[in-house]
């Protein structure tokens, strides 16, 4: 009974000094634990999404891929994996499992190493989040205390809930739902049991148990979960043995990118990172939705991409990258150790000159492993030519594919000799290809064509008028090729996309869209440099007196430089400065008439839309809302619209975080609604008269398409015509813009509820656009559509050849189903007949005059006298434009 007695005694003596020991740990590393607010505000490290403003996902940034989830939508075969794995006690303890410890005790006692952790799920999580992987005595305890209290703040379900979304599984992917994308490229309910399984098991050692770094590891690891879940009830032995038995199918998958749009996925990053700086915007799990929707973004890109196409096809076929035999392989260089050969060859092949046994020694898996090294930039495929017919060729493709190519799809690869030589047209597919070439193909018109890494470089961008919110943004042909974007960063000469601005100034100093310039050769000698500065029309021709509106319409130079010099060189720069020009990119020379000014397509659109919606200077914006990770809304744009007043019925939305909303509308320049009710819209500042706006357009909208009549000699053509001609709409406005020596070709139009800009050029400011020869291949193929659009086009390259294709193929697109919309007429404005040839009033009603718009007190006062009438079908017609500018 005596010893009973002290054996009682010492359990509570030890149990006291247990106890007290404990405690003075627990106050010992109390400092070091985390607080109360800390556990109850976790915050995952979650990538910032981008998507389209209809939702579709453009791009993901942030080292740590993490696709949160809700504990009530992982699927509960998911949750039983995970659990029969890692803590199969996990709802029966408060953070520490007692077995567990014991177990991992004895172990350390037997074997004298620290084999087992005993770490429950708890556990981990801390650890995860609060300590490192370092196995020490101290950081165990440290684990054992943090677990404990978060048992304590925090309910089973949401430790759970944290764990799956916080648990490192390899490959940057952090959480199930990160994990089930990354290796699998799905969602959770759409695995399997093995793959289920799969992830389940890699907590242990993400990085050599993932089933892309380590299969086979992987598989045995995958065995255990599977044989846990079975021990555990969770799963039957049929199932078992199916899901052990399945194949590996994991590989890595990036980001589900549903919309490639990278361009403004990199401009809206950047305004992103500017806000938050770099580390909390890609890991705050923002929610970024841009102003562009996806078919507008989608048709922008397709433009741009098609028109590079067809601008390098009608300049010719430089050749394949390389040859892999034949006399083309063996006349490369023998010094070249990279020229690629095939593994299965034999060295001492007798045959070795023979293009034929050449290509038998290279097999299929020889080729491919060739190509997998051929850079790949969308829509390029890199292929092997291994046959050639008379007229076609076979390929086999990257991806294992074997095409043919047809005749149509290869009949453009005339020879490239310059960018304003090409050679003649092929006749057979011999003349273009032998077996052995290394090719690009692309998929054209649902076939395979033939295809080479277009050299020109090109930029489209779309905006709302009425706000300046950006409807779509290309940049160049690939942003992996070239991460410079065009349409933002590249200040190009804008050649004759300045001239409506120029005559929206000449309109705001008195002139009228009739009155009569002089079109004719300007021959001025300069004294200071001793040489006579002679701007000359393109194509040379000269119409003498000439109303306005057809000069802009024709986009006569000399029309535009004595324009100039009627407003003023200084009054008109400073005038330009209205459209949101840089004061420091306007000439202070007379060079300006003729666009030797350069601003990048962004500023040339954001100028355009100006004169479409009636005057108001927008501020052109990328995006549209912010969202934080669960879906709040933190921020929505407030842009400035074209209307003063604004209809008060649409209103700012109210903020939802006023931490975050400040610093956004401090870096975006927006007011913060604040209180009970938001805010009206903001009126932007309005910069032209919507009478002079309204002219503009107007002007513009006949230099889109055919006037007059053909009949009775009155017809000419704006130099965009193929607008109208094309896509049939009355409604469209624009303006080609060429400059010397065709460096860059522009385009720049509207329908009055979008403006876009889309130029062409090279990268290399030295190197022009040259001018193309006769293709005769393809203008038998399409000849009602021969110079109208695409690579069939002759002559030198101007706005209306490189750019205005890719404008109206994005318009096509963008315009579909979408009933015709005029620029209203303003206030203040009289619609009067006049002279066709003199501008004056007349009474006549025939083919020599025609209805024009003036400001209110400025149409003309005087009638034409019956002696000044000419009449155009009854003079002889000079100065015919040649067929090349016709077509």
């Amino acid at each position: 009974m005596k010893l009973l007695k002290t054996f009682f005694l010492l359990i509570i003596i030890g149990a006291l000094v247990g106890s007290a020991a404990l405690a003075g740990i627990y106050f010992y590393f109390k400092p070091d634990l985390p607080s109360v607010a800390v556990l109850k505000d976790v915050r995952l490290q979650t990538p910032m999404r981008i998507y389209t403003k209809d939702g579709s996902l453009i791009s993901q940034y942030g080292v740590k891929r993490r696709i949160p989830v809700k504990l009530e939508d992982v699927p509960q075969q998911m949750i039983d994996a995970v659990l029969a794995t890692e803590d199969s006690r996990f709802y029966e303890h408060y953070g520490i499992d007692p077995i567990g410890m014991t177990r991992a005790v004895i172990n350390l006692i037997v074997t004298g190493e620290k084999q087992q952790g005993a770490s429950t799920l708890t556990m981990q999580l801390a650890r995860g989040f609060f300590l490192t992987r370092e196995k020490t005595y101290i950081r165990k305890i440290k684990e054992i205390f943090i677990a404990w209290h978060m048992e304590q703040l925090l309910s089973k379900e949401e430790i759970l809930e944290l764990y799956l979304n916080k648990v490192e599984l390899g490959h940057r992917s952090f959480g199930v739902g990160a994990a089930a994308q990354v290796y699998y490229g799905k969602t959770l309910d759409e695995l399997t049991l093995a793959q289920t399984a799969t992830l389940a098991g890699l907590p242990k050692a993400p990085s050599a148990l993932n089933p892309v770094s380590g299969p086979k590891r992987s598989v045995e690891r995958r065995r255990v979960v599977l044989l846990r879940m079975l021990d555990e009830g969770y799963i039957t032995r049929a199932q078992f043995d199916e899901a052990a038995a399945a194949p590996v199918t994991a590989r890595k998958h990036g980001a589900e990118i549903e919309t490639q749009a990278p361009y403004l996925a990199d401009l809206i990053h950047a305004e992103m990172v500017k806000i938050y700086g770099k580390e909390e915007a890609e890991t705050g799990g923002y929610q970024v939705y841009a102003t562009a929707p996806t078919d507008l973004q989608l048709a922008a890109r397709q433009a741009v991409v098609s028109n590079l196409h067809d601008y390098d096809e009608r300049h010719g076929y430089r050749g394949p990258l390389r040859y892999l035999w034949g006399p083309e392989a063996q006349a490369a260089d023998a010094s070249d150790t990279e020229t690629p050969q095939p593994e299965t060859a034999q060295p001492d092949s007798a045959s070795a000159s023979n293009g034929l046994d050449q290509h038998r020694q290279w097999s299929e898996a020889d080729m491919l492993a060739v190509l997998q090294k051929v850079e790949q930039i969308a829509p390029l495929v890199p292929a092997v030519v291994t046959t050639v017919a008379e007229q076609s060729v076979e390929v086999l493709s990257i991806n294992g594919n074997r095409h043919t190519l047809s005749w149509e799809n290869l009949d453009w690869a005339r020879p490239y000799i310059t960018d304003s030589r090409q050679g003649d047209e092929p006749e057979q597919a011999s003349d273009i290809l032998s077996p052995g070439a290394v090719i690009y193909i692309r998929q054209h018109n649902q076939q395979w064509r033939l295809a080479q890494m277009p050299q020109a470089s090109g930029a489209l961008i779309a905006l709302n008028p009425a706000n300046g919110a950006v409807q779509a943004v290309v940049g160049g042909y690939s942003f992996y090729q070239s991460q410079f974007n065009r349409a933002t960063q590249a200040k190009r000469q804008v050649g004759s996309n300045i001239k409506p601005f120029i005559y929206s100034a000449a309109l705001n100093s008195g002139y009228t869209v009739a009155s009569i310039m002089n079109d004719a050769p300007i021959n001025q000698w300069n004294e200071a440099t001793g040489v006579a500065w002679r701007p000359k029309n393109s194509p040379p021709q000269y119409d003498g007196p000439i109303r306005m509106r057809v000069a802009l319409g024709k986009s006569k130079n000399v029309v535009s430089v004595r324009l100039l010099r009627g407003v003023g060189l200084y009054k008109t720069a400073e005038y330009l400065e209205r459209f949101g020009f840089d004061k420091e990119d306007i000439p202070r020379d007379e060079t300006l008439a003729l666009g030797s000014g350069s601003h990048t397509p962004l500023e040339v659109a954001r100028g355009i839309a100006t004169i479409a919606n009636g005057g108001y200077l927008i501020q052109p914006h990328f995006i549209d809302r912010v969202l934080d990770e669960q879906g709040t809304m933190l921020w929505q744009a407030d842009p400035m619209w074209a209307c003063d007043p604004c209809d008060t019925g649409q209103q700012r939305p109210q903020v939802t975080d006023m931490d975050k909303e400040e610093r956004l509308a401090q870096v975006l320049d927006v007011e913060v609604a604040t209180g009970d009710s938001p805010l009206p819209k903001r009126s932007a500042p309005q910069v032209i008269t919507p009478q002079n706006a309204f002219l503009v357009a107007d002007m513009m909208r006949t230099g889109v398409q055919a006037n007059g009549s053909w009949s009775k000699k009155t017809y000419w053509m704006g130099t965009g015509w193929r607008a109208k001609n094309l896509l049939q709409r009355d409604d469209l406005a624009g303006k080609t813009g060429t400059t010397n020596d065709s460096r860059d070709a522009w385009f720049s139009g509207f329908q009055k509820d979008l403006v876009v800009t889309a130029w062409v050029g090279f990268d290399d400011m030295n190197r022009n656009l040259g001018r193309a020869t006769r293709n005769q291949n393809l203008i038998n193929r399409n000849p009602e559509r021969f110079n109208w659009i695409g690579n069939a086009m002759i002559g030198s390259e101007s706005g209306a050849h490189a750019a205005q294709p890719a404008w109206i193929r994005f318009m096509e697109q963008a315009l579909e189903g979408v009933p015709e919309k005029f620029v209203p007429v303003p206030e203040d404005m009289v619609r009067v007949r006049i002279d066709r040839t003199s501008g004056k009033l007349t009474r006549r009603t025939d083919h020599t005059t025609l209805f024009e718009y003036f400001v209110t007190g400025t149409e003309p006062t005087v009638y034409v006298l019956d002696d000044q009438i000419k009449d155009p079908a009854r003079e002889e017609t000079k100065n015919a434009p040649e067929p090349e500018e016709i077509f």
